[in-house]
């Protein structure tokens, strides 16, 4: 099992602009440097984010990205859902209707499990969260 690099590189740049929380707008090219991302590929990126609230662009020579809230306020279940989508690791376990096995498969609970345990774990876990770490490591 692994995650897109949707979700890897998406996180890496919430985290990077939750970084900057109250300095002003980071430029794409500038977290694309900083975080050794393709800046094509950050675009992409920063549109579904953007799309999804989640980021605000302001406009101007010193523009940039900001989130338009608190880094507390951001949750990674928030990112990941608009990234990934469900965090069920089988079809089955969201739509259970696509197997013919459900009624009696085993192995659907343990998945339904640790869809359960990833969405905890995200939605326990907030951007502030994740800029305490990073202090933590310099």
């Amino acid at each position: 099992m692994k995650l897109s690099t949707r979700a890897r590189y998406g996180t890496r740049t919430m985290l990077e602009l939750a970084l900057n929380y109250g300095k002003g707008p980071v430029s794409a090219k500038e977290m694309a440097r900083r975080q050794d991302l393709s800046p094509k590929y950050l675009e992409h990126l920063i549109a579904r984010l953007k799309a999804a609230g989640l980021i605000k662009a302001v406009r101007g020579i010193h523009g940039g990205y900001v989130l338009p809230r608190s880094p507390a306020q951001i949750r990674l279940i928030d990112i990941f859902q608009v990234l990934e989508g469900s965090a069920a690791l089988v079809k089955c376990v969201d739509s259970p209707d696509v197997c013919s096995r459900k009624e009696f498969c085993v192995t659907r609970h343990l998945w339904a499990e640790m869809r359960d345990a990833i969405v905890r774990i995200l939605d326990s876990t907030t951007l502030e969260d994740m800029v305490q770490w990073a202090k933590e490591k310099t």
